[in-house]
């Protein structure tokens, strides 16, 4: 990138929910229990399928359209608080997350699609917070969030790097689609507890993911190695 032989990507952005934290199984089951507790006919794998990676202002829309069913009022709220109840008592670090991000010499952002209370609860509670130096980006500082390229867009900015001298890691398809709608080469990780299926590498490599990878510890040599790999 950018002819800077060896000198891999200038920032790297990580999204966060399934790619830093393993949350991903626990939200989406909390969505399906309240989803269908206001009368959307909706399964867990349908959620996982259809949603992962989609801000919850996005997922409400389309439910609307799709099921007829609006969002009660305090319905979003009342999703959140109960998710971050879930995840006092049950959120993890993916595994290996911290050792990299401690050693990683490289500039580093987050940029997720969940509200800013979660994401920074999220990176607290599992000790990640410290290492992005407060460079945490939320898709409700955007106009539209993931699949549209505007967060990724947003965080190379207030970086102050051009998008072409970023790399993003996602987990989800809406993030690959936002990030390659924003000019960034993407890895895709399918390393979170909520990729249970064979076609999980291949999904996101459809979606335009440059490498699929699912240990975390292998980011590293990824980075390393990326004017070879992205040539």
């Amino acid at each position: 990138m950018n002819g800077r032989t060896g000198a891999g990507p200038e920032l790297v952005i990580f999204d966060c929910d399934g790619v830093l934290v393993d949350s991903e199984p626990i939200s989406l089951a909390r969505l399906t229990e309240n989803l269908q507790r206001i009368g959307v006919p909706i399964d867990l794998d349908t959620v996982a399928r259809r949603f992962t990676g989609t801000s919850m202002t996005s997922i409400m829309a389309h439910i609307a359209t799709d099921y007829g069913v609006p969002a009660p009022e305090g319905f979003v709220d009342a999703v959140r608080a109960e998710t971050l109840r879930a995840f006092d008592a049950e959120l993890t670090a993916i595994t290996g997350a911290g050792a990299v991000l401690e050693a990683m010499r490289k500039r580093r952002c987050v940029a997720s699609s969940s509200d800013p209370q979660r994401l920074r609860h999220a990176l607290a509670l599992t000790g990640l917070l410290e290492h992005f130096d407060g460079h945490v980006f939320s898709a409700a500082m955007v106009a539209r969030g993931k699949p549209f390229p505007d967060l990724f867009l947003y965080a190379a900015s207030e970086m102050g790097v051009a998008p072409e001298a970023c790399v993003v890691i996602e987990d989800s398809v809406p993030g690959v689609t936002a990030a390659r709608a924003a000019g960034m080469p993407v890895l895709g990780f399918c390393g979170g507890g909520h990729w249970a299926h064979d076609r999980a590498g291949a999904d996101l490599l459809a979606a335009g993911a440059l490498r699929v990878f699912d240990e975390f510890t292998a980011l590293p040599h990824l980075l390393e190695t990326w004017d070879a790999a992205s040539r």
